[in-house]
């Protein structure tokens, strides 16, 4: 039987390679790329992060990637999002009061947390709900971070029809924050399951096994 296949989604953003190498460790057929007929094809569709929200949805359109995603979904294709790629999933972002227009998944803001300490970074706990797919057998472990914005609240009202209700993680770092959501076909982590040693392995395990 062939390999689940991944397109990790290449706009010059995020930690390619080692998303790369952690999902081939847990039996995914991994290719970077930004083009969009494999990025459509493929079985599951990653979108990494780091930095800034304006430059990361900067990058993805230039790619077409708002497209690839939406199209995805409506399909109920598979997508991951980590770190600004969950960020980007929700209707905006605001850095240092500029605000940014997010791919609107999911409604919410993406902006900076009420910590004494930021970025917030290094290993923390996570607390997914009692039915989490993506969390299975994974659920008391630590997982790293790197990041000084998140979401703070979750809208319970906002409930997309076409998809699963939505599982919310949550963590905490000064405050509460949204950590990681399952919604059907889009699932995304704030952490990175690729820096995360085993845990964030057994966690991709989970992803693609579900493909």
């Amino acid at each position: 039987m062939p390999l689940p296949s991944v397109v990790v989604l290449d706009y010059g953003s995020g930690n390619l390679r080692s998303a790369q190498r952690a999902l081939e460790r847990v039996g995914a057929d991994v290719t970077v790329t930004s083009d969009e007929d494999a990025a459509q094809g493929a079985d599951g569709l990653v979108v990494p992060g780091v930095g800034a929200f304006a430059a990361c949805m900067e990058g993805i359109r230039a790619v077409l990637g708002d497209v690839i995603v939406d199209r995805r979904l409506s399909r109920g294709r598979p997508v991951l999002g980590i770190c600004v790629g969950m960020q980007v999933m929700f209707d905006r972002g605001v850095e240092h009061g500029v605000e940014s227009e997010g791919l609107g998944q999911w409604r919410g803001t993406v902006d900076r947390l009420q910590a004494d300490v930021l970025p917030h970074m290094g290993w923390n706990t996570v607390r997914p709900p009692a039915d989490s797919s993506l969390f299975a057998g994974v659920s008391d472990e630590r997982f790293y971070f790197v990041h000084s914005y998140a979401v703070r609240s979750w809208d319970p009202g906002y409930e997309d029809p076409n998809r699963q209700p939505p599982a919310v993680t949550w963590t905490r770092h000064g405050e509460e924050f949204v950590s990681a959501v399952e919604n059907g076909p889009l699932c995304a982590t704030q952490f990175h399951p690729e820096k995360s040693g085993d845990a964030g392995l057994a966690l991709l395990e989970n992803w693609v096994r579900s493909l």
